[in-house]
């Protein structure tokens, strides 16, 4: 039998050193945000898709700011102390990395590449061969010119700065991604001079030595310019935020959501649909969340971290954060539900209730003006308008347990460690400090009292 071929160990260096002077910011330029996370945690994150792979981050401006920021990846961090351009930047990687490796070069403010595109690029690079990431431009000012000879191989790269008039015309540019073997990149990096316009070691360089030395270099022309596009000014950080919404509203709508304006649904992390789902406008999705089939999303409402079961709806203008919502519940409008919700089957939620660390059972309901915090609710409960369980002594939280059939009348106070029995009926404006028994009407009432020779107080003149 054929022995398969070895696997090469993969070394990902990402340069991230830049300063970003055109940010006009104090946030050093990899750690702008796009759609919530640092420019930066985009190309690690992307990295990390690719397998068993090094990840080599090498910074400059920023330093711990840099490194603070991403204090959960597995990554090795290499200083860049003096900026001397592109080639010198991989020069200080290359000193931990072996010989035997395979070398992709990414950009830390290039943040939308996909896997898939790295990992046609790395099926081109071999022995022999390097893989090279390009695309066409309209217009390709600022980018360095990719020039072919009369058979279409590629011969160099040319920066701007140094092109001359006729290279400026040419609109196949470099991005700068490319795969390599770690010996002959070494071996190419120590040739480096910065005798051009810049006084800068271009990376770019090693492809003419490339050609030089019969290595073929295979270009990939990316099929979509957003995928690389570099953010340099608050601009393409703009411009980088609406391709990334673009390409998540058409990953939505190929699976079958609809949305009633892909250009307003936001999505920063990941969202999976089931069928039949419908988002409204101005919708924010944040870390992981999964929506059932035939949910409804209203307009204006933010859901970060949480699960909503098959046909639940959320009405307009609500705050979800890490909760587990079952089927067919109702939630808003201008409902909040803080972190570690679970709420079960037809589950109501309305608005101006707010819920937090609380346990709902199957068709309970709490419509109105209520906090609910630290709560065990049994079934079928209803909790009446202006409820407030207070949980909190000012040092420790202490629970509310509703038991099933339990009804709460409105303005109700319930101070918590307290109980509420199966079938209990709590008289509205109460306030409880005791457990209420099961099956009986528990209320407290003060005196009413009126005073007719009362006079309303009026202003001194």
């Amino acid at each position: 039998m054929k022995a398969l071929p070895a696997v090469r160990p993969l070394s990902v260096v990402i340069l991230a050193a830049g300063q970003g002077k055109r940010m006009n910011s104090d946030l050093p330029k990899v750690l702008q945000p796009l759609a919530g996370r640092p420019l930066l945690a985009h190309v690690v994150d992307t990295a990390h898709q690719l397998g068993s792979c090094t990840i080599h981050v090498v910074y400059g401006h920023g330093g711990e700011r840099v490194r603070a920021a991403l204090p959960d990846r597995k990554v090795d961090w290499i200083l860049q102390s003096s900026q001397l351009g592109t080639g010198h930047a991989v020069q200080q990687a290359v000193p931990s990395i072996a010989d035997d490796s395979m070398v992709l070069v990414l950009y830390g403010d290039v943040p939308l590449l996909r896997a898939p595109t790295l990992e046609k690029l790395l099926e081109l690079a071999g022995p022999r061969s390097m893989g090279l990431l390009t695309v066409e431009l309209a217009d390709p000012q600022g980018y360095g010119r990719i020039v072919r000879d009369a058979r279409g191989r590629v011969q160099k790269i040319v920066e701007e700065n140094d092109a001359s008039t006729r290279v400026r015309r040419i609109r196949e540019v470099n991005t700068g991604v490319l795969a390599v073997e770690a010996v002959r990149l070494r071996r190419w990096l120590a040739k480096l001079r910065n005798s051009n316009a810049q006084r800068e070691y271009y990376l770019t360089d090693i492809v003419a030595m490339a050609v030089k030395d019969k290595v073929r270099v295979v270009p990939l022309v990316a099929t979509h310019a957003w995928e690389v596009l570099g953010v340099n000014d608050k601009l393409q950080l703009a411009e980088a935020e609406s391709a990334w919404r673009a390409a998540r509203s058409m990953d939505l709508l190929l699976a079958g959501a609809t949305l009633i304006d892909p250009t307003r649904v936001d999505v920063r992390g990941t969202l999976r649909v089931g069928r039949d789902v419908g988002i409204d406008i101005n919708t924010i999705f944040e870390g992981a969340v999964k929506l059932g089939h035939r949910v409804r999303i209203g307009p204006n409402c933010v859901i970060r971290d949480s699960d909503i079961g098959d046909d639940t709806e959320v009405l307009p203008n609500c705050i979800i954060e890490r909760a587990t919502i079952g089927p067919a519940c109702r939630i808003g409008p201008f409902a909040r539900l803080r972190p570690n919700n679970v709420l079960a089957a037809r589950v109501q939620i309305g608005n101006f209730v707010e819920v937090k660390n609380s346990t709902i059972g199957e068709g309970s309901k709490s419509n109105h003006l209520t906090y609910l915090g630290d709560t065990v609710i049994g079934r079928d409960v209803n909790v009446g308008a202006g409820t407030v369980t207070c949980n909190y002594d000012g040092a420790n939280k202490s629970t509310t347990q509703m038991d099933d059939g339990a009804f709460i009348g409105s303005g109700s106070m319930l101070v918590a460690p307290i109980t509420i029995g199966a079938g209990a009926t709590i008289g509205a404006g109460s306030t409880l400090t005791k457990d209420a028994p099961a099956g009986q009407l528990t209320l407290t009432r003060a005196a009413q009292v009126s005073l007719p020779h009362w006079t309303r107080p009026t202003k001194r003149r």
